[in-house]
């Protein structure tokens, strides 16, 4: 997996609300700083990243956010239903 560095676009996973009128959706958002890279500290683990998150109604700073794998389906496409709210993951590939 590649390392994420500052600058790139990943995939933010929103919480959705807690009466379910809004579910789970990936959001663009660009990579702000990797405070682990930066101290040394990686350890072979996929950092946690501070990000800009950007939405239809603006953007939010949000610190330490963790890395969480999607499972893809049969199209390639992430299952949102088994990604936790609140973590990052690569953009699937789009052919």
């Amino acid at each position: 997996m590649a390392t994420p560095s500052v600058g790139r676009i990943v995939h933010y996973v929103s919480y959705g609300t807690p009466g379910g009128e809004y579910g789970k959706e990936c959001r663009a958002a660009i990579v702000t700083a990797v405070p682990d890279i930066l101290s040394g500290g990686l350890d072979g683990k996929v950092p946690e990243v501070h990000l800009c998150v950007l939405n239809p109604e603006g953007f939010f700073f949000n610190k330490g956010v963790q890395y969480d794998e999607p499972q893809l389906d049969e199209h390639g496409h992430p299952r949102l239903h088994g990604l936790r709210g609140g973590t990052w993951h690569w953009p699937e590939r789009v052919e």
